[in-house]
Parts: C-alpha cells; structure tokens; sequence
C-alpha cells in the first residue's frame, strides 16, 4: 500500500474525534438519534476545519446499519464501502472541477434512481461556490424539493458567493476556527501513534502557524519528519517553514527602536544569507512589532518561549505605544512598496535605513537653491523699512517651496514659536478670568503641575510628549518649552495640533497670569524631528530676521 498523508490516515473517523466542533457534532448526532435528518446541508467554515470529514461521517452516520449515539459503526459493509469509496450511493463531488450545467443535469437525472445498497444516495458537494450561475440554477428544484432517498451536503469555504436561493433552502452550520489547545491535543495523539518525539514549545509553535486550521497543523508536522528524523523542536519547524529565528527578529526591531543602523544591516545581511525570503521577514517584523504591543497592554503572549519574552519585555520597556503603532504603519508601507518593485532587497535596506535615522537628508538641488535664497535675504537684510517683503522670481522653479506668510508663524533652528490668533486670545483671556489654579508664578515650578493636570484630565499622548520637557520665561510675553532628549516626528505633530496648542497655551496663560505665548524649543538629539525642504528654507530666511511673505 502507497503512503498516506498524515492528515488523511488520521482523518477523523466519527464525530466523536472530531476537534473543536462540538456545537456542530451533538447537534447532527441528535437529529441522527432522532431520525430528523434534513433533505439539505451547508458546511461553512474555513480550511481543515472539518468540514468534508463531518459530511462523510454523516453521509455513513445515516446510511449505517447498526449507529451508535448517532455515530457510524464503521465496521458493517456499508461504512466500510463508504471508507474505502467502493460505495456508489456516496457521490463525493469537486465543484471547482465540475461547475457546469451538464454537471448538475447528470446529478438531476441520477437522483430518480433509487440507491443500489444504501438507504440514502448522499451527494457532497466539495467548495460549492465554484458552480456556475446556470449551474445553481439547475440545483435549485432539485435542492428544495429531492426524492426521499436523496441528500444534499455542500461544503464552502466562501457562503457569501451562495445566492439567497440556495442558502434558504440549506440548514447551515458554521465550523468555527480551532483553537491551539485542541490543535496541540490532537497533534499530540498523531504523535504518539506516529512515534514522534515533540517538543511542547513545537508543538505551540504549530498550532500559532497553522492558524486554526488541523490539517494545515497535520501538514507542517509532516512536513519535519520528511528527512528521517522523528524528533522536533521548534528550531527545526521554523527553519523548515521559512521563519527567520526570532533572535534576528528581535534583534533588527530592537536596531529600529534604539536608531542603529549598523546592527539594523547587519542583521538584514545574516537572514538574506540564510536564503530567507524578505516578505516573509517582514511579515514577521510587522507581527512581533505587534506582538510587543499586545504585551505591552497585556502582558499576556503565545508561541513565545520564557527567553523570549524576557527579550519582549526588556524592549517593550524602552518604547512607547504610540512608538510601536506608528511603527506598524511604516512597516506595513514598506511592504507595500516593496511589493510592487523589482528590487526588493535594496527597498528593504533603505526602508529599515529610514527608520533607523530620523535625521531628513537635503537633496544637491534642494540645497542649491537654499544657497541662492540666502545670498538673497543677505543683500535684502540692508532695507527693513517695510514689514513684509514679498520673494518671487528668485527661480521661477522654486514656487513650490514659498506658500506661507513668515510673519504669521516664525519658525527658527530648532525652534516652533505658536502663537495663537487674536480670537484665540481672547478666549485664553476669559478663561483665565473664569478659572483661577494655584500656580505659582515661576515656570520651573509651575510646568509640573501643567503636566500633572494634563494626565489628569485624560491628556494621555500630549502629557507622553511633554513629560520630559522644561519650561523657561524668554521674556514677560513668551514662555520656551524645551525638549532636552529632542522629539520625534510623531512627537511633533502631537503637541502642534491647535487643540492642543490652545491647552498648553491657556494653563501657561492661567499659571501666569496673563496672556502668554509658547515657543516650542527642540535640541539636537537622539530624535531630531525630521524637517522637510520646506522647512529647511523657511528656517534659513528666518535666520536673517526678515518678514516676508513666500508665495
């Protein structure tokens, strides 16, 4: 006798070792005990979740000779034909192959006749949603209304593909995604019958990859006894199905979020020289980014082993939430760009690359007209008569870079100074009138409790992003919060948004007093905040002290 796949030679033989679908399984022995059996059935669900084993045991269930509980004998001459496919009264049929109207035509003009052994002739219809639209149409009197001695059982992974005629006239069952401890128990069984000696930690890592499927479980566990030896770790079961180890994971992740560079690549370099694919590696950067995020939240994970998730915790400590989504956004369009190139591997460099360094990167061009616009602003520093100077014709390939009036916003190196608009003011004024907060009127001692009072009220990602800062008083109308540890780009459009400029602005206000203003001061760090083309110009001319409008 040839070899036998594992998940067919231990493909459940009654409903009784079936996994994970109890709800189905008591509900059709009950209606077997009962002699209430349906004329039609849908299995929905998702891959090897049982759906074509639970029709077959069915399909001998109700034509078995002597049940038990509901359950086929398996032993009378009807199951055993059933099992061995000698029986004819048992159609088992493939509709992705068999889609046509002729198809379904044959099946109506052989259900006239009468089963040769059997009591029922049982048709199962295997990924139903294949059939044609004139197919089903053909199906659909046959379906609502069989001889007697006839059942219908239709298997499909997609039900939303069904039309609504063929879905009413089925009762329907939902086979639900099995969970890794039933998986891990079964495998268990398979290998002890096997003789194959597994590893708990493997066997965890099998039931994560198969994602609730058993016979995707079945296939990755034969899968690692192909070469001879029956003893598994998880090692092996990675190595074989293409996963990166979890250190080199772990390592190029945690590259990211400390800024290294040189470890980044370096790691990069070992996996592609293990031949890994770079989808599959970035798959799994994006999943273990998320998963130390699910950590972080929960403290809680699967596959994982014991050093592992010391590793997880140990960098789930140096980054924050916000840290970790933003960074699962930026993953996952690097791996839509990379998708679409011919040049994975140097997408993927340069992507982890930018991650890496949030220091902007000024193209020769870029920089050339920077150089052309400051000898400008020098030869205009000598007139500051007039309040606004309008800068045009400088190149007439430069428009795009002038769009906004300096004078509204005046932005200098490693600095935002915001200022809020005259009806803003004015609404800052009142409130301080209104509310009168007990603090004291030095900014050193009076920025803690501002940032006290913005975890208190529930400020949670504005508070993140200013916990580290200091304020100081530039003069009586202006108060500068400093960013010692520099900020991230993410960081800075947090605490930009209006809404909370106006926050920030009416508790420095009440603290004071007084209407004041806030100047967002951004030391060269660790973090720099990445600034674009635009900003880099509007930086330069500011340096000369000259307000003009860029159109």
């Amino acid at each position: 006798m040839g070899y036998t796949a594992l998940y067919r030679k231990f493909r459940p033989l009654n409903f009784s070792e079936m996994v994970g679908q109890e709800h189905i399984t008591k509900t059709l022995k009950n209606q077997i005990i009962a002699n209430r059996v349906g004329h039609a059935y849908l299995f929905n669900g998702g891959r090897g979740t049982g759906k074509t084993s639970a029709a077959k045991i069915l399909a001998r269930a109700i034509n078995c000779l002597n049940p038990k509980d509901g359950e086929p004998c398996n032993e009378c001459e009807i199951c055993k034909g059933a099992i061995s496919g000698s029986l004819t009264d048992i159609v088992e049929m493939d509709a992705a192959s068999n889609n046509s109207v002729e198809d379904i035509r044959s099946i109506r003009e052989e259900v006239n006749f009468l089963p040769t052994k059997a009591k029922y002739r049982v048709y199962i219809i295997d990924e139903v949603h294949m059939l044609s639209t004139g197919a089903f149409n053909a199906l659909l009197k046959t379906l609502e209304e069989p001889p007697e001695h006839v059942k219908f059982i239709l298997a499909t992974t997609e039900p939303q593909k069904l039309p609504a005629t063929i879905l009413s006239r089925c009762q329907r069952f939902d086979f639900k995604r099995i969970s890794n401890e039933d998986i891990i128990k079964r495998l268990e069984i398979v290998c002890k019958e096997s003789n194959i000696e597994i590893s708990k930690n493997a066997l965890n890592v099998i039931a994560v990859l198969s994602e609730g499927a058993m016979r995707d479980a079945l296939s990755i566990l034969e899968r690692c006894i192909q070469d001879g030896d029956n003893k598994i770790d998880e090692d092996k079961i990675k190595d074989l199905v293409g996963i990166p180890k979890t250190t080199f994971i772990h390592g190029l992740v945690e590259a990211v979020v400390e800024y290294d560079v040189n470890r980044a690549l370096e790691v990069i370099q070992k996996v592609l020289d293990d031949g890994k694919d770079i989808i599959n590696f970035l798959w799994e950067i994006i999943k273990y980014t998320k998963d130390i995020l699910v950590y972080k939240s929960t403290e809680k994970l699967d596959l994982y082993n014991e050093d592992e998730l010391k590793d997880i915790k140990d960098l789930s400590d140096k980054v924050s939430k916000e840290k970790l989504v933003n960074l699962i956004y930026q993953l996952s369009e690097l791996e839509n760009d990379i998708k679409w190139s011919t040049q994975k591997t140097i997408m993927f460099q340069a992507g982890i690359i930018k991650l890496c360094n949030e220091q902007s990167y000024v193209s020769d061009d870029i920089q050339e007209r920077i150089e052309r616009i400051e000898k400008y602003l020098k030869k205009q520093s000598e007139n500051r008569n007039s309040q606004i100077y309008n800068v045009t014709n400088i190149n007439n390939n430069d428009n795009n870079y002038f769009s906004r009036n300096v004078a509204e916003k005046s932005v200098t190196e490693n600095s935002i100074n915001v200022e809020p608009s005259k009806t803003e003011q004015s609404k800052i004024a009142k409130s301080v009138k209104k509310e009168n907060k007990n603090y004291s009127n030095k900014a050193e001692e009076y920025w803690p409790q501002i940032l006290k009072d913005l975890k208190n009220n529930g400020k949670i990602v504005l508070y993140t992003n200013l916990m580290n800062s200091k304020a100081i008083e530039i003069n009586d109308m202006t108060v500068g919060i400093e960013f010692p540890n520099g900020l991230n780009s993410f960081g800075k459009a947090v605490i930009e948004k209006q809404e909370n400029v106006r926050e920030i602005s009416n508790m420095v206000s009440m603290a004071c007093g007084k209407h004041m203003n806030i100047k967002y001061m951004i030391n060269n760090g660790p973090q720099k905040v990445q600034t674009t083309s635009d900003e880099k110009i509007r930086d330069l001319a500011n340096k000369s002290d000259i307000p003009f409008t860029m159109n």
